[in-house]
């Protein structure tokens, strides 16, 4: 018995070990089955890609000569692009699917995109942040692997490196100049567009790392600017949150999980990737804190999915196709593959980029139609806003104004050829009188004048018109033929205000181009010159040929002394206050000062009755003569006072003097062409303002010449510039037409687009199914 007992004993003991290997035997042939059938699969979506890629160029060749269909998922990043600028510019809701990728700095965010775009795509660093701002990527089939920016026609080409070079520096600048100054980070997109053969369709928006503390040379709001962007995206319902992991850190350390967890707290949404498992492995001495994260088990974070990659070997200038080898031959052989921690299906980027797709679109498909209900429901509203603020108006956005707004500056520019020559002149002579009379009269007639010899006052005279036309007058009246077609300009710009069909909507529009224009227009160089030598010859003339122009000179004479006698009456009332009478039935009283005025004016005007042709100036003795008759009646002056009050005085005597002597020259045209010699009459003053006359006719004429000829023409090509920049200029066309009506345009012709577009592809997604 005991040697029965003793044989089934060893019987037992060597059967257990049969058993133990027979389970390790099957073991080794299910994983050696796992692999020949990864294995079969990557070969088969090999020889696909290749048959796509066949089938793609051959679709490409028939196409050419002929419109190209756009692929739906094209289609569809348009709608997204179309959505972003109109919620950045309205505050609506863009609950449409895309990826969103975000992670913690380093954790390998970037590189999980370029496997998964299978191309190296963008700038790296040591350490530090690359992506400074959201990056749209646009993943769809071709038969070439090329990449293309949103607003630019060059492709290029991601099997060169050169290319690749230039690409990723393209994307460094891009990133630099959309980030102000001052700050680190931008929340404006870059949007870029990736085909190849194999690529899975989808949309991912790559987001810059989150960084729980902000280093040297970062701008103090950077952490909560990384967060509020990354949350804007996460909030959208719809979008699917890619979560990046540093697998090579403790997971405790990571950032990124509890603010994903925030989002999506049911993890609905959300697939988790752990990345550099390599060096998880290799690190790790508790293979089964692995397998807890990929369980979801770790952390209180949900996900959809779980996925393990290797995106890199640590060197940065390995190729995608060395580390998609290094990636399958590590798991191949991982023993997180061999002891069942990860399944096959959560193993490399290949995968993760089916099941993200899977995901986008499924997601697409649940939530397109219900956003293209809701701008149905929004461009119903605003039509109805149109139709009860703007009725029989038609729907005119920014750029259809600035045509209209175009036709209508260069309408009125076109006018300034019906102005009619005399027209012309008259406007250039006024402002030209109005511009240079006060020199005329202080500098050139009154110095002139206040002589009693006729020879001096012709050779005085001479001289100052001689210096006056070679020195400043040319310039002036080339500023006044400037100023004057500029303010006819601005004359028919008004007088369209007044009209029934006038929109003010224009009129800040039409305003800044006019002053645009005029800033940049130079008159003709030459004008200058030749003005010079047609005042100068017309100032030089002193024979007046009949009676009708000496008796306009004499009728312009009197104007302008009339005119200077009526100021400086007004100013010695001024000085003096008012009379008796007026103090008297108005109850008006005089200032100490006025009062004081008043007894040295009566004082002064004596001198003047004594002395009809008493010079400009009061002599030593004359002054000390009317301080003491003026104290004898307690009045106290100073001699400044008494010059200033003289010289009112003696300005209002010689001006009357003036006017009597050009009353009596009126007839005296017959004794001017004898010399005067039997009248006794000196009518100089004539001949001077004949001269000036003839010279506000000629330089009118000339001026008006240039314009018609010349300046209008070369304004209205000036026009024509400013219109063309800021036809080019989106901020310039914001800043000037505003108000309701044209923002709602502006929405109403984006609500359109986006439903169109979201219509067409629907249209699409639906024949696909």
């Amino acid at each position: 018995m005991a040697a029965f007992g003793s044989s089934d004993s060893g019987s037992t003991a060597n059967e257990q070990p049969n058993e133990k290997q027979k389970l390790d035997q099957a073991k080794e042939e299910f994983l050696e089955a796992q692999l020949r059938y990864q294995r079969e699969i990557e070969r088969l979506e090999k020889e696909n890609k290749q048959l796509r890629k066949n089938l793609l160029i051959k679709g490409e060749k028939r196409s050419v000569g002929r419109k190209v269909k756009k692929s739906l998922i094209d289609m569809y990043s348009e709608v997204l692009d179309e959505l972003s600028d109109f919620d950045n510019n309205y505050d609506t809701h863009d609950h449409l699917p895309r990826v969103v990728v975000v992670g913690d700095q380093s954790a390998g965010k970037t590189s999980v995109l370029e496997m998964i775009a299978q191309a190296r795509l963008f700038p790296r660093g040591s350490g530090e942040m690359m992506t400074r701002t959201p990056v749209k990527v646009t993943l769809s089939e071709g038969p070439y692997h090329v990449a293309q920016f949103k607003d630019s026609n060059r492709e290029y080409d991601l099997t060169k490196e050169t290319e690749l070079q230039s690409l990723r520096q393209e994307i460094e600048l891009r990133m630099r100049n959309k980030v102000r100054k001052g700050q680190t980070v931008s929340s404006e997109t870059i949007s870029l567009s990736v085909r190849g053969p194999g690529l899975q369709r989808m949309v991912l928006v790559d987001l810059p790392g989150i960084i729980s503390t902000v280093t040297h040379g970062m701008a103090s709001d950077t952490r909560e600017a990384i967060h509020n962007m990354s949350k804007a995206y996460m909030k959208n319902p719809n979008a699917i949150i890619l979560c990046i992991q540093d697998g090579s850190v403790d997971a405790e350390r990571s950032i990124v999980t509890e603010l994903v967890t925030s989002m999506d707290p049911e993890g609905k949404r959300t697939i988790f990737v752990l990345t550099k498992v390599d060096l998880a492995e290799k690190n790790s001495a508790n293979p089964s804190r692995i397998k807890q994260i990929l369980d979801g088990k770790l952390f209180p974070m949900k996900a959809l999915g779980y996925f393990a990659v290797i995106t890199g070997k640590g060197n940065t200038s390995d190729s995608i196709e060395a580390i998609k080898s290094y990636e399958e031959k590590f798991f191949r052989t991982s023993q997180l593959f061999k002891t069942g921690t990860l399944k096959p299906s959560q193993m490399t980027t290949q995968n993760l980029s089916f099941a993200v797709s899977d995901c986008f679109w499924k997601m697409v498909r649940e939530s397109v139609e219900q956003q293209a209900d809701t701008f149905k429901a929004t461009r119903f509203n605003l039509e109805t806003e149109w139709k009860n603020n703007f009725p029989r108006m038609r729907e005119l956005d920014r750029d259809e104004l600035f045509e209209k707004a175009k036709g209508e500056v260069l309408d009125d520019i076109m006018r300034l050829g019906e102005i009619s020559p005399k027209q012309w002149e008259d406007a250039i002579s006024k402002i030209l009188w109005e511009r240079v009379s006060g020199h005329v009269f202080e500098h050139i007639y009154l110095p002139a004048a206040q002589t009693d010899n006729s020879g001096v006052f012709n050779t005085t005279v001479d001289i100052k018109l001689k210096t006056w036309a070679d020195q400043q007058l040319p310039k002036k009246s080339v500023e006044v033929g400037w100023e004057t077609l500029l303010d006819q300009t601005s004359k028919i710009i008004e007088e369209d205000k007044s009209r029934k069909d006038h929109d003010a909507i224009f009129d800040d529009l039409k305003s800044t181009v006019k002053q645009e224009s005029v800033n940049r227009h130079k008159w003709h160089e030459l004008a200058h010159d030749s003005l010079r030598v047609i005042q100068f010859n017309t100032l030089e003339d002193r024979s007046i040929s009949d009676k009708q122009q000496w008796d306009s000179a004499v009728q312009f004479m009197e104007n302008i002394l009339s005119q200077r006698l009526k100021e400086t009456e007004d100013r010695i009332y001024n000085m003096v206050g008012p009379g008796a009478t007026e103090r008297w039935m108005y109850w008006k009283n005089r200032t100490p000062e006025q009062a004081n005025r008043a007894e040295l004016k009566s004082e002064l005007e004596k001198l003047l009755q004594v002395d009809k042709k008493h010079k400009p100036t009061l002599a030593a003795d004359e002054i000390t003569t009317v301080r003491k008759n003026l104290q004898t009646r307690s009045v106290e002056v100073d001699n400044e006072f008494i010059r200033e009050t003289w010289h009112q005085l003696y300005r209002k005597h010689f001006l009357k003097a003036a006017l009597q002597r050009g009353r009596d020259c009126r007839k005296a045209f017959y004794y001017y062409q004898k010399g005067f010699t039997e009248s006794g009459l000196e009518c100089n003053d004539i001949v001077l303002f004949w001269r000036i006359q003839r010279m506000l006719q000629v330089t009118s004429n000339a001026l008006r010449q240039q314009i018609m000829n010349t300046e209008a023409r070369r304004l209205e090509n000036e026009v024509k510039h400013v219109l063309e920049e800021y036809s080019e200029e989106k901020e310039m066309k914001v800043r000037l037409l505003t108000g309701r009506r044209v923002e709602l345009a502006e929405e109403l012709k984006r609500v359109r687009q986006i439903q169109e577009k979201l219509e067409e592809f629907i249209e699409a997604l639906s024949k696909e199914k």
